[in-house]
């Protein structure tokens, strides 16, 4: 079965169950700082989970773009990846664990309209209960009747702690217990594993994680469960990739039809390479593609350094494979487009993609400078070590390298890497390049171990950094929130309409606010959009808003962001009442919290405009 087929069956399946198709969100999270990119199916339907009501009703299904970095260095093993497709069905208050869990294995396992997995290779777990909430008894029950009735002997269920099964998208948020089933890859697993057993066949990747049923019925706050949410709901995600690896009959996501193009290119083109290597390019280069179409560009900073990151891996690799020269890295993106154009849209996109890399790749080509003190730090360490590069006996028929001891040990490259921050790419990238031969294997041993410590390190330091904003909820930040409303009509009052919303990122102390422009304001323009903002502010415009027919919301000119899909039925929210025009002030797509009136917001005042990224200006302003 072709990922196509997969999406489509499974939205069809809960189409059929009341369920309203909505079409994925941006990769950029509209209003939400607490992460750079979406990272889950449920992450732009917080404000939903939390209580708010949705236009198309209680009962929602997608299949959502998703980014996630924290376990990049996993990348090029069977089953992660940095982007990725999440299939999930959302009930908001409506059905609760019993249809969930009953729904999850129907779909897996039907023969008719599911994906006709074999039940005699599914396990599952749940939650073991902590201080935050009881041990899950209910999912557990529900799927002993589910194996019972369906003859399916052995243990099946573990109940897990909260670092396996609760769910969580950070420290402020609906959150609860979660219930994750397992398929067998091998296929020789089918008579039940005892937990420990289960537990050694998961780290194998004997047999993997293919679907989540979160139960949302808790709210954190500050890195504490403070209680129970206004309603119960229900959170699924699928991984289309994990799932099209099970359904193709594959052990790795790399070989299903969704990389099969990318890889044969990359195998044609290097012959006996790395297949790690390999992989990661694919990946990443991928990636690239789906952020670039959502508007992000490369830059020094945020969503920017990120995507700076992933292609300039991907060169360092490629020239490790073999590449002459990074170039024809540019040949993968048709293919990329290729796969996906039965589901999204990349018309009109693919030239500047491509305009984007070759721009990321001649800057690389171009830092010729930094890569050689690079170079320098590298040799004179090696040469301190007494490590010198190979050097070949050209002209002499079996005669063997003259070797004055080039090989570097994974203890030593790891020492390059924790001490002079040398990347691992550069120091794999600039071992082949000198000439010297790399322990590549204990090398990735070491950095495995130094792993686990750098990503708490990292999740921490992004944690501190967007905390904030709508996973908040504070008084302060949705009077932020709202206030970018008003920046973004005012920015495009005096700078004119080709100016759109690229980003936003609040905190209860300010407001930061991406948007597209090509050159820095001027104090004029400056002046301008601040007392547009304030004289706004005074006029005690309400905020209210509507849930309404898309096409009625683009008939009214309502504003949507980040060049986003939407679904049949949307929440707009206008501020103020109509002019002499017939038009609002504000109208804008959006679906976060705001104040009733403009009064509420204070004095708006802008302290900083500045560049982010080609074509992409920033305001930090502050309410006083």
């Amino acid at each position: 079965m072709d990922s196509n087929e997969i999406r489509r069956r499974f939205l069809e399946f809960f189409k059929k169950r009341g369920h309203a198709i909505i079409p994925s969100s941006s990769l950029v999270p509209e209003n939400d700082p607490s992460v750079l990119f979406t990272t889950a199916g449920m992450q732009p339907l917080i404000p939903y989970l939390l209580g708010e009501k949705h236009p198309t009703g209680k009962r929602l299904v997608n299949i959502q773009k998703c980014v996630r970095t924290v376990d990049i260095d996993e990348v090029g093993d069977n089953t992660h990846l940095t982007f990725f497709e999440m299939m999930g069905n959302w009930s908001l208050g409506d059905y609760f664990k019993k249809d969930a869990i009953e729904w999850s294995y129907e779909l897996l396992t039907s023969k008719e309209k599911g994906f006709e997995l074999n039940p005699q290779r599914l396990y599952v777990t749940c939650f073991e209960g902590d201080e935050n909430a009881p041990r899950d008894e209910d999912s557990a029950k529900i799927w002993k009747e589910i194996f019972e009735k369906n003859n399916i002997t052995g243990e099946r269920i573990y109940f897990m702690p909260a670092e396996k099964n609760w769910w969580s998208p950070g420290d402020n948020g609906p959150c609860g217990p979660d219930s994750e089933m397992f398929y067998d890859l091998t296929g020789t697993l089918l008579t039940g594993l005892d937990k420990e057993e289960f537990i050694k066949a998961d780290s194998e990747q004997k047999i993997v994680e293919i679907w989540n049923d979160v139960f949302m019925e808790y709210q954190k706050k500050d890195g504490r469960v403070v209680g129970k949410l206004k309603q119960q709901n229900v959170d699924t995600g699928a991984g289309l990739e994990r799932l099209a690896m099970v359904m193709q009959g594959k052990d790795n996501i790399f070989d299903t039809d969704l990389f099969v193009p990318i890889m044969t290119h990359l195998d044609s083109s290097f012959p006996g390479g790395e297949m790690r290597l390999k992989r990661v390019v694919a990946d990443h280069i991928r990636t690239a593609v789906f952020m670039l179409v959502d508007g992000v560009l490369p830059a020094k900073q945020d969503r920017g350094s990120i995507l700076r990151g992933l292609i300039r891996k991907a060169i360092k690799n490629f020239y490790i494979l073999g590449a002459r020269d990074p170039y024809g890295l540019i040949s993968i993106v048709p293919i990329i487009t290729n796969i996906y154009k039965g589901f999204y849209s990349f018309e009109n996109k693919e030239h500047e993609i491509i305009v984007a890399l070759l721009g990321e790749i001649n800057l690389f080509e171009s830092s010729r400078a930094e890569q050689d003190k690079i170079l320098e730090k590298f040799e004179k360490y090696l040469k301190g070590q007494g490590r010198s590069p190979l050097e070949a006996q050209i002209g002499i028929p079996g005669q063997r390298y003259n070797v004055s001891n080039p090989f570097i040990s994974g203890m030593e490259a790891y020492e390059m890497y924790a001490t002079f921050g040398i990347s691992i790419e550069d120091i794999k990238y600039l071992a082949k390049k000198l000439h010297y031969v790399l322990d590549n294997e204990s090398f990735d041993e070491e950095i495995k171990k130094g792993k686990k410590k750098h990503q708490q390190l990292s999740r921490a330091g992004a944690e501190q950094k967007f905390k904030g904003g709508l996973m908040d909820h504070s008084p302060q930040s949705i009077k932020y929130h709202t206030a970018t409303h008003l920046l973004h009509k005012a920015l495009r009052e005096v700078l004119g309409n080709h100016v759109f919303q690229k980003g936003s990122n609040i905190t209860p102390e300010r407001l930061r606010f991406d948007f597209s422009f090509e050159r820095k304001m001027t104090d004029e323009e400056k002046k301008k959009v601040e007392d547009l903002v304030n004289k706004k502010i005074k006029e005690a415009l309400p905020v209210t808003y509507e849930d309404i027919p898309l096409k009625e919301a683009q008939k009214r000119g309502a504003v949507g962001l980040f060049e986003e899909k939407y679904g049949d039925k949307v929440r707009v929210y206008k501020i103020g009442p109509s002019n002499s025009s017939g038009q609002a002030f504000s109208l804008e797509f959006c679906g976060g919290p705001h104040v009733k009136n403009t009064s509420e917001l204070g004095t708006f005042k802008i302290s900083k405009e500045e560049a982010v990224a080609q074509g992409i200006r920033r305001i930090k302003a502050v309410l006083e």
